[in-house]
């Protein structure tokens, strides 16, 4: 027996056996039955999702002399005469072949003669769109009133061909292209009856390049059997397809995590040695991403058209890439495509690519930041001086101001690793000295600050002498540009001054009279002697 292809082999000769189409199946079951039969019927769709067959399954089912639940039984003379093609009342006519007007007019003459065995004459014309502008003008009449008897069915993969003067007059019926899930069980289906042994990623392989047609899927499975035999591994089938191996593009989105840059040159040098097409390669690149933006987003890897082995690699993801991150290698990837096209050196054009894609620093947002802030000023114990029971202060008036100094507006500095409590004692220590050497008098003064705590960004600190305050409050540029060197960041001096609610006349003079500093004999006494006025 000569060999049959598995789409001819396995083609559908029942509704129920039509996979991904079941809202056009069963609307034409529920026709049959409440004997709404259109007569005229317009299949519209992608190549091979099974508008051909879903036409003569429905021509058959209408002659059959014995229907089995609104279904072809397959068996009787009617059914068996259309499977061997020698029925004379289901014609199928391909439009490509038959557009001119003459084919047309010598089909209308035909449509006035009565079926010869079964109920209905029907016409099965496949790729109407191909039919001329005059065959479709000398249609209409016909097709608008045919006889009782007599009923068309046209299949095309462009409708938009079709006038909408012969749309109007027939029942629509979009087809939709067959799921990845769909087209892989049914592959499988076939593999187990054939008694061959396939895996899930080459299944994958197989139902993505067939890009929804179930046909072009089969006639895939066909040239892979041939090729590897009764067992098909995923490793054989990127070599005979010569695809791009999903490993290459996990290494680069490992890459640009881990920040290795040879990683680049050596996917570069593997797509040159593969032969693959960069443009290709490209695309395959953006899908790779867009499937990790998916995880990101939903949290799982279910909405992903992959193998399951693929699914478990993605979801390794999950909390490494930020939506904005993601949105950003997105975007670079698209426009690396539109230059792709006018780039005279292709492999030096996804090189350099690949070196600005591992380059791209992860992003922050403004409100992480805040948040990441919160969390460690939480997280950081405060540094509290401890006090003897016997020498607790008595009532005191406390007063709370700040010398004005500002943090850094680099707000990268806000995100430096922060030191511990120790260091920050040590480093207080080191502060103090330094500013005693340059100036002694300055550095006596804020000798009367005692370290409190430190909460990432701001020391808080104590004023034992209320008669130093003068002194700190001039100098604060100066302890500005000293905490920047010494600490690495500008630290805030947040100054608690305590002394008793009955002060003593020469201080509460000192508070009441405020520094002219306008004064340059003043200023300088205050900023380099240490001096105050009263």
């Amino acid at each position: 027996m000569a060999y049959i292809v598995t789409a001819r082999k396995w083609r559908p000769a029942r509704f129920d056996e039509v996979v991904g189409q079941e809202h056009i199946t069963v609307t034409l079951k529920n026709a049959i039955r409440n004997n709404r039969i259109a007569h005229a019927y317009l299949f519209a769709g992608p190549r091979g999702v099974g508008k051909t067959t879903t036409a003569r399954i429905l021509a058959k089912t209408l002659n059959c002399l014995s229907p089995v639940e609104y279904e072809p039984c397959n068996k009787c003379e009617m059914c068996q005469s259309f499977n061997s093609s020698q029925s004379l009342d289901i014609i199928e006519i391909d439009g490509a072949s038959n557009r001119r007007i003459e084919e047309i007019r010598t089909l209308r003459e035909s449509v006035k003669y009565a079926p010869t065995k079964g109920e209905y004459k029907v016409y099965i014309i496949d790729e109407v769109h191909m039919l001329t502008n005059e065959s479709f003008n000398a249609l209409l009449k016909t097709l608008e009133e045919p006889p009782a008897h007599t009923i068309f069915i046209f299949a095309t993969t462009d409708v938009h061909k079709v006038p909408l003067t012969i749309i109007s007059r027939c029942q629509r019926f979009d087809f939709r292209r067959i799921e990845l899930s769909t087209t892989k069980s049914l592959l499988q289906k076939i593999a187990d009856s054939e008694n061959i042994k396939i895996d899930d990623q080459s299944l994958t392989i197989i139902a993505k390049r067939s890009d929804g047609a179930l046909r072009d899927a089969e006639s895939l499975f066909d040239q892979l059997v041939s090729f590897c035999g009764h067992s098909i591994d995923s490793e054989t089938v990127f070599r005979m397809l010569n695809l791009i191996d999903d490993e290459v593009l996990f290494a680069i989105s490992d890459a640009i995590l881990t920040k290795s840059y040879m990683t680049a040159f050596e996917i570069s040098r593997k797509v040159y040695e593969n032969g693959w097409n960069y443009v290709d390669f490209l695309n395959e690149l953006v899908e790779h991403f867009r499937n990790i933006m998916v995880t990101v987003l939903s949290g799982s890897s279910n909405l992903l058209e992959t193998s399951e082995i693929n699914k478990q690699t993605y979801l390794r993801y999950k909390n490494s890439f930020s939506e904005g991150d993601l949105l950003r290698i997105l975007s670079f990837l698209n426009t690396t495509q539109q230059e792709l096209r006018f780039s005279q050196n292709h492999r030096i054009k996804i090189e350099v690519a690949l070196y600005h894609l591992i380059g791209l620093e992860r992003s922050a947002t403004l409100k992480d930041i805040i948040t990441n802030l919160e969390d460690i000023k939480k997280k950081t114990p405060a540094v509290v001086s401890e006090k003897q029971e016997n020498n607790k202060p008595s009532p005191l008036k406390k007063t709370v101001y700040s010398t004005g100094f500002n943090i850094s507006e680099n707000i990268s500095g806000l995100q430096s690793d922060l030191l511990n409590l120790a260091d920050i004692q040590k480093k207080w220590e080191y502060f103090v000295n330094e500013v005693n050497q340059e100036k002694f008098i300055v550095g006596s003064a804020l000798s009367n600050l005692k370290l409190l705590s430190y909460d990432g960004y701001k020391l808080n600190v104590e004023l034992t002498d209320v008669t130093a305050k003068p002194i700190i409050t001039a100098n604060k540029d100066y302890f500005t540009s000293k905490t920047n060197s010494i600490f690495g960041k500008n630290i805030i001096l947040h100054i608690e001054d305590r002394y008793e609610t009955t002060t003593p006349a020469s201080v509460q003079k000192l508070q009441e009279k405020e520094v002219d500093e306008s004064n340059p004999l003043v200023k300088a006494i205050i900023m380099d002697l240490g001096g105050e006025e009263l």
